[in-house]
């Protein structure tokens, strides 16, 4: 597995859109491989860490080898990169998120498509300090609440307090940037959204900071895939095969993860780029833990279901985070079906 130092640079900002991958999906029941020596572009949603641990694994035990593939692995240079260079061609694949994808293929007319869904529901939650006041959504009014400037943020405290029977209008939202763990161990606000519970939230443990969590999903949010496997119509139509093999070698590798935890965090952290994106072990393997429920699908893992796509589209719709609903038959396929 190559990593193109190209991408190396990435900034915190990548955190704040997720923590995960391709991980696992339905298998390439075609039963072929690709053709000898097949390049697939993959561009990450963020640093490696324990939710691409699969993918170090599919290398080691030469799943992408046994599919005729060599799998380069890239880093974003900014959050905007897997989706962009996915829509563009200039990486085969992608990780990126499915309100993204709906962003993307609603306002923007861009022909990009959902391979599968990875995490399955929001890591992005409501975090606040253990044993403080604000113990659900509604007590966030005449509180200050840190995000990132991000609408999708906005839309999420205005669905859970509204549910809980506040008023949204009353939560002071304070653009804090990526200085979300700090803000919140500074006690500058009273919560922050946008953080994320398989790595803010075990980063701030390890440093001696309890939290607690609100999780949208029981407060009226939609449970929309955290991060899903992208391409362009293009690449998907021209690239099946290619793309079938990837994921049946990358499933392999899931399978395995799955199985042996423990050692799938061994093998990530010996493939850690530990001069640019040190990792830290107690993080990782909590982080593991909290993932990988959330990956698992009675479907197989990577299943997507048009009522989800449009479930969240409708939700995103209301909150006029989209100027119309796109059609579920152009945004996402099943490698399985």
């Amino acid at each position: 597995m190559k990593q193109n130092s190209n991408y190396m640079k990435i900034i915190s900002t990548c955190a704040l859109f997720g923590t995960a991958l391709i991980l696992g999906g339905c298998n390439n029941d075609s039963g072929e491989v690709a053709e000898e020596n097949t390049q697939i572009d993959l561009v990450l949603d963020w640093y490696p860490n324990a939710v691409h641990a699969y993918l170090y694994i599919a290398e080691e035990k030469g799943y992408f080898e046994e599919q005729n593939l060599d799998v380069n692995i890239h880093f974003p240079a900014n959050p905007t990169d897997p989706i962009n260079m996915a829509a563009s061609g200039q990486m085969t694949l992608g990780i990126s998120y499915q309100p993204d994808v709906i962003t993307a293929r609603a306002n923007q007319g861009i022909e990009v498509k959902s391979l599968a869904a990875i995490v399955r529901s929001p890591l992005n939650h409501i975090v606040m300090l253990e044993d403080r006041e604000v113990k659900r959504p509604a007590d966030l009014e005449g509180k200050k609440v840190g995000y990132p400037g991000i609408p999708l943020n906005e839309a999420l405290i205005q669905t859970m307090v509204s549910e809980d029977g506040g008023d949204p209008e009353e939560v002071e939202l304070v653009d804090v940037g990526f200085e979300l763990g700090s803000s919140l161990a500074s006690e500058k606000v009273n919560a922050v959204v946008g953080a994320y519970i398989n790595h803010e939230v075990p980063l701030l443990r390890s440093k001696g900071i309890d939290t607690e969590t609100l999780n949208p999903e029981q407060y009226g949010v939609p449970p929309y895939y955290e991060l899903v496997l992208v391409s362009n119509d293009e690449n998907w139509e021209e690239k099946e095969q290619e793309i079938r093999a990837f994921w049946t070698a990358a499933t392999k590798g899931y399978d395995w993860m799955a199985e042996h935890p423990e050692e799938a965090v061994d093998l990530l952290l010996e493939n850690q780029d530990e001069a640019n994106f040190p990792l830290i072990e107690e993080v990782e393997r909590e982080s593991l833990d909290i993932l990988l429920p959330k990956m698992e699908s009675p479907e197989g893992f990577g299943s997507q279901k048009a009522k989800d796509w449009d479930t969240v589209a409708e939700w995103m719709l209301e909150k006029n985070l989209i100027e119309q609903i796109p059609d579920a038959e152009e945004i996402f396929v099943n490698m399985g079906d």
